[in-house]
């Protein structure tokens, strides 16, 4: 088993090249449910390079439409929750939430990971505009795109 993981991390190392960043399916998902209240999904690290590693709570601008991302990495996927508000100074919770990630182990989110592989329902296809690749994004449930809660 160990060595399966292994494997699929040097193989995940090398497929990188052509996956997009996790930052641009963010942005992508935002534009194509036009700049939502709230979203929340799942992406899998196998499908997207990760250029948001050691972020947990950040502002993220749409087309000057703020909002501001919970993101956990919880294996085999990278959870965002994202939520339209004004922009706010989160550096001293994005520090707050490593840490607690960091003297958890990672247990917690890894926990996380796993039981969301088997609750998740739903997933939708993202275009990802900047690089034209297409990345499935996972829900728990299919959301009421109009929703502002």
């Amino acid at each position: 088993m160990l060595r399966t993981f292994l494997k699929h991390l040097q193989l995940s190392a090398i497929k990188t090249h052509s996956k997009p960043r996790a930052s641009e399916v963010l942005t992508s998902h935002l534009l194509n449910r036009g700049k939502p209240y709230w979203t929340s999904y799942f992406v899998r690290y196998s499908s997207v390079k990760n250029d948001q590693f050691g972020l947990s709570h950040f502002n993220w601008n749409v087309e000057g439409v703020n909002y501001h991302i919970l993101r956990t990495g919880c294996y085999p996927f990278i959870k965002y929750h994202c939520t339209k508000r004004p922009y706010e100074d989160l550096t001293l919770e994005n520090k707050l939430f490593t840490f607690l990630k960091v003297i958890n182990i990672g247990i917690p989110t890894l926990a996380y990971g796993l039981v969301s592989s088997f609750l998740i329902r739903y997933h939708e296809d993202i275009l990802v505009k900047t690089s034209g690749e297409t990345v499935r994004i996972f829900f728990l449930l299919e959301e009421d795109k109009n929703s502002m809660y």
